[in-house]
């Protein structure tokens, strides 16, 4: 299995939409830029750890929970379900 940011991207766009928090909420809850956050959605940065433990943070959820539920969308048809 690899590491794909994508589908990191794509994760973290569900998480979001699942909790109602529009980008600027979420960016704003992990101390982020909102265009930072659309472009780690889209797929068109790779966010670092911090990050990435910054937005689990800001959706409420452990970090080790996050990489667990991306590990299962790289597996399962490398998240084409969320598509």
């Amino acid at each position: 299995m690899q590491y794909d940011y994508v589908i990191t991207g794509r994760l973290i766009s569900k998480l979001r939409k699942e909790r109602g928090l529009s980008q600027e909420v979420l960016s704003g809850l992990a101390g982020i830029s909102r265009s930072h956050l659309a472009m780690i959605e889209n797929g068109k940065k790779n966010a670092n750890v911090n990050t990435l433990w910054c937005i689990a943070d800001a959706l409420q959820m452990p970090l080790s929970q996050f990489f667990l539920m991306l590990e299962q969308m790289i597996n399962n048809n490398g998240g084409k379900e969320l598509c």
